[in-house]
C-alpha cells in the first residue's frame, strides 16, 4: 500500500547571528529580560538572502536527503507571509533556483501555521492523485517586518527556511506503524474576528511593521493549540502516551511548557530549538523537524505530532509516522 510519505529535509539559515546583547543596543531589553520571558537567546537575520534563496537552499538539502533531482518534482508550495516582492511568487523563484521546470508552483500564506497548511494541501494533491510528490517549503525573512523600537516584537522573530520532500511510496510497516503523513489526523482552523491580534499593515513599505497583543496571542495558542491536538489525536484513537515527539510552532518557551502541561505529557517529549533560532513563522516546524532529523533524534516508526499557530488567527495539528534514518 502506498501511502504520502516524508523522504527528506532540508533548511537554510542567514549567516547573520542576532544576539540579545545586539538587540539591548537598539531597543530597552536585556538578555536576562528575554530569556525569562521567552527562552530566546539568539536568532538569525537576513543580509543578503531572501526568501526565495532560502527557500532554495532549503529544497536542495532535502531533495539530496531524499535522493531525487528538481527535474523529479512535480509540485512546489512555498509558505511564507514576508516575500520580498508580491509577484512572481517566491514558489516561482524557488522552481526557477533549483531548476525544477516541470513543476506546479504557488505560494501560500497562513503565517506561522502555514508550513502545516501546505503540507496539508500538498497531501490531499497526492492522495487525490494529481501529483506524485511536492517540495513543501516554510521560508521567512521577518527581520525585515520588524520595529526595532517595539520590544515586545523585534526580540522574538528569527529568518530561516525549512523544507521536506513527501512523495507517494509504498508504505514501510514499524510494528503496527505504517510510515507516512496520516490523513486522517489533518486539523485546521481559522479565527478572523481575532486577527488584529497579530498583523502587519503593507509590511513592505517604511513605517509599518509587524503589531501584536502579546497578551491575546499567548491566551489563543495556549488554548488552541493543545485542543486542536487532542482533536487530532483523537480522530486517531490516540492519547499523548502515543506519540513519540510534538514539533510545535517555536513561539515562546512559556506556550511549549503550558501545551505540555494541558495535555498531560512528559515535556521531554517537545524538542525546541527556539533559543537560537527565534520565532522563524512558517519555518519554525520544517527547520527543527530538519535538525532533529539530522542529529539522530528521529528514528524509524516515531510518531511525530506537529501543531502551530499564528496570525490569522490560524491553527492547525496533523501526525506524521516516519519512516527512514537520516
Amino acid at each position: 500500500m502506498k501511502t504520502v510519505q516524508i523522504t527528506g529535509t532540508g533548511s537554510a539559515l542567514p549567516e547573520r547571528i542576532v544576539t540579545n546583547d545586539d538587540l539591548a543596543k537598539l531597543v530597552d531589553t536585556s538578555d536576562e529580560w528575554i530569556r525569562q520571558r521567552v527562552g530566546i537567546i539568539e536568532r538569525r537575520a537576513a543580509e543578503t538572502e531572501t526568501v526565495s534563496s532560502l527557500a532554495a537552499q532549503a529544497c536542495e538539502n532535502a531533495l539530496s536527503m531524499a535522493g531525487k533531482t528538481a527535474e523529479e518534482v512535480d509540485l512546489i508550495i512555498v509558505a511564507t507571509c514576508s516575500p520580498q516582492e508580491l509577484l512572481p511568487c517566491a514558489a516561482c523563484q524557488v522552481q526557477s533556483k533549483i531548476g525544477a521546470e516541470g513543476a506546479t508552483a504557488f505560494d501560500l500564506n497562513a503565517a506561522c501555521s502555514g508550513f502545516l497548511f501546505a503540507l496539508q494541501t500538498a497531501s490531499a494533491y497526492i492522495q487525490a492523485g494529481l501529483y506524485q510528490n511536492a517540495l513543501v517549503v516554510g521560508s521567512e525573512v521577518l527581520s525585515k517586518l520588524m520595529d526595532y523600537q517595539d520590544r515586545s516584537t523585534c526580540i522574538l522573530f528569527g529568518d530561516g527556511a525549512g523544507a521536506v520532500f513527501v512523495e507517494n511510496k509504498e508504505a514501510a510497516t514499524f510494528g503496527d506503524r505504517q510510515a507516512g503523513v496520516i490523513m486522517p489526523s489533518f486539523v485546521q482552523g481559522a479565527n478572523g474576528a481575532k486577527g488584529d491580534v497579530l498583523s502587519c499593515r503593507e509590511g513592505r513599505y517604511e513605517g509599518h511593521f509587524v503589531e501584536m497583543d502579546g497578551q491575546e496571542v499567548y491566551r489563543f495558542a495556549t488554548r488552541q493549540v493543545p485542543d486542536c491536538i487532542k482533536q487530532s489525536m483523537e480522530q486517531m484513537q490516540m492519547t499523548a502516551d502515543d506519540i513519540d515527539l510534538f514539533l510545535l510552532h517555536q513561539a515562546n518557551m512559556r506556550i511549549i511548557d503550558s501545551v505540555a502541561k494541558h495535555l498531560k505529557a512528559d515535556r521531554t517529549k517537545f524538542p525546541t530549538n527556539l533559543e537560537y533560532r527565534g520565532n522563524m513563522s512558517s519555518a519554525a516546524i520544517p527547520v527543527l523537524l530538519d535538525e532533529l532529523a539530522r542529529a539522530g533524534r528521529i528514528k524509524a516508526g516515531d510518531r511525530l505530532m506537529l501543531s502551530g499557530f499564528g496570525a490569522g488567527l490560524t491553527y492547525g495539528a496533523c501526525m506524521v509516522n516516519w519512516g527512514f534514518k537520516a
